[in-house]
């Protein structure tokens, strides 16, 4: 049995009336987890705990636990772009969140979305490296995301090992973190927020570098853990959440830091599975945001 899909791309997304209600929604692109720790998963929760209205636009589907990834189905291409315009013609969106994108195919239809939409607040994890160390995408896909998709972000956060890919040698210190996000904005970031958190030591430093500002060093002790599955999906979601709720860049990160460590802290001594388990991304739910739709 077959089922013929109706074609999105042509129509125009209805716009609510001026002071209608609506809830503050985001958008996640990203890879599914069948673990529940990252990726989609991780952002949903993320999205509903912070008070936002979640959907997404799967990218992969994996195999995955607490232990590791044992297989992965990508999303063809004509795939996400219907999910895509399927959300985005009827629902719309505040803030979105991109996550693992596997060829230059992906990266090509979530540019292309971006720019036909207008989408605003975009939030791009550029999962790149596994904790292992492993890169999880080829070089020509790494080149055509920092080329398409660097520009339309709001910020990137990459990782050390991430960053280091990208412009070319590894970081080992908290001192060369400003020169790497100088270079990332060279390659065509608009805002850069460089995680520190696989720096050994007691204090965990992540950087924020925007291209008319300072650099924003924002330090926090270590937590003491195994259950760290799923941080740096976590983060970006959050950022993208308090974009979209109406926040500037830096009291985003600021903010979405906190509900981080919190969730971090909440979970760290709960035994999920046999290996590293998730954050508990529910530790103080907050109710879905009800705001009004602005004249266009």
């Amino acid at each position: 049995m077959s089922t013929r899909a109706t074609d999105l791309s042509s129509l125009t997304p209805p716009q609510p009336s001026p002071g209608a209600a609506r809830y503050v929604r985001v958008l996640s692109i990203a890879g599914s987890d069948s673990g529940g720790g990252a990726g989609i998963q991780a952002d949903l929760k993320t999205f509903s705990a912070l008070g936002c209205f979640g959907m997404t636009a799967i990218t992969a589907i994996t195999a995955q636990n607490t232990l590791g990834v044992t297989a992965i189905h990508a999303v063809p291409a004509p795939m996400l772009q219907a999910q895509l315009d399927a959300v985005l013609q009827d629902i719309g969106a505040d803030a979105v969140k991109i996550g693992m994108l596997h060829s230059p195919e992906l990266v090509r239809v979530v540019a292309q979305t971006i720019e036909r939409y207008g989408l605003r607040n975009v939030v791009l994890d550029p999962v790149m490296v596994a904790t292992s160390g492993d890169r999880l995408i080829a070089q020509e896909t790494a080149d055509v995301l920092a080329q398409e998709l660097f520009p339309l972000a709001s910020v990137i956060t990459p990782n050390l090992d991430e960053a280091g890919w990208l412009i070319g040698h590894t970081l080992t210190t908290t001192e060369a973190m400003t020169a790497a996000a100088q270079a990332l904005l060279d390659k065509g970031a608009r805002s850069v927020l460089l995680k520190g958190g696989h720096l050994p030591g007691h204090w965990v430093a992540d950087l924020l570098l925007q291209a008319d500002g300072q650099p924003c060093l924002l330090e926090s002790a270590r937590i003491a853990t195994h259950n760290g599955h799923g941080t740096g999906c976590t983060l970006s979601s959050a950022i993208a959440c308090f974009l979209a709720q109406g926040h500037g860049l830096e009291q985003a990160v600021r903010q979405a830091r906190a509900y981080i460590l919190q969730a971090i802290a909440a979970g760290a001594q709960v035994h999920t599975g046999q290996g590293h388990g998730p954050l508990n991304h529910g530790f103080a739910p907050l109710a879905q945001i009800i705001t009004t739709a602005l004249a266009q």
